[in-house]
């Protein structure tokens, strides 16, 4: 496959621009049994994983277990053009996400997952709407939509996308109805 001079020159612009999304991401299990994620290596009394039966991103808090005690649902508002928008935070960081169906994952601009503090795990090329373009894969330790909160949610930044996709490794968690000019998001229980 050829690469065009401007992929490459973007590529080359964000390896040297990610210093502070760059770096290893180790999986472990603390005491607890919980999984973590860290950027030092498992402590001796933290177990080292490479896979685990339950998916990670489905366990919600204590503040998402009261909201979805009686499933409550997320409403989300019809935005312009017919787009749906659900603020949320990504650990902490406020971001204003576009509901994309068509998104296989959570996705977000370069500068928001700086401020989100997420460290670069990969770096590879990946298909989007609008081509093939160098992106870096993380993982967001804590996003919050409103009452729900999931942990360790895979995400991929792009650095010429210019608003954050909530895509549907986040989405196929909730069973969505559209009615009236509304979008519910209900937890799948």
């Amino acid at each position: 496959m050829k690469y065009s001079f401007a992929q490459g020159l973007v590529a080359i612009l964000m390896l040297t621009s990610l210093p502070a999304i760059s770096g290893t991401i180790f999986k472990c299990k603390n005491a607890a049994g919980v999984l973590i994620y860290q950027e030092r290596p498992c402590e001796k009394e933290d177990k080292a994983v490479t896979s685990w039966a339950a998916n990670p991103s489905t366990d919600l808090d204590e503040d998402a277990q009261a909201g979805a005690a009686g499933n409550k649902p997320l409403v989300i508002g019809q935005g312009n053009g017919g787009h749906y928008f659900i603020n949320a935070q990504v650990n902490g960081s406020k971001v204003n996400f576009l509901v994309d169906t068509g998104a296989t994952t959570v996705a977000l601009p370069l500068a928001m997952a700086v401020n989100a503090k997420l460290k670069c795990q990969k770096m590879d090329l990946m298909h989007t709407g609008n081509g093939i373009t160098q992106g870096c894969t993380v993982t967001i330790q804590k996003l919050k939509l409103e009452h729900i909160t999931l942990h360790y949610v895979d995400a991929v930044v792009l650095p010429n996308l210019s608003m954050p996709l909530l895509g549907m490794n986040v989405l196929r968690q909730f069973r969505i109805e559209q009615d009236n000019g509304q979008m519910r998001l209900s937890r799948k229980y």
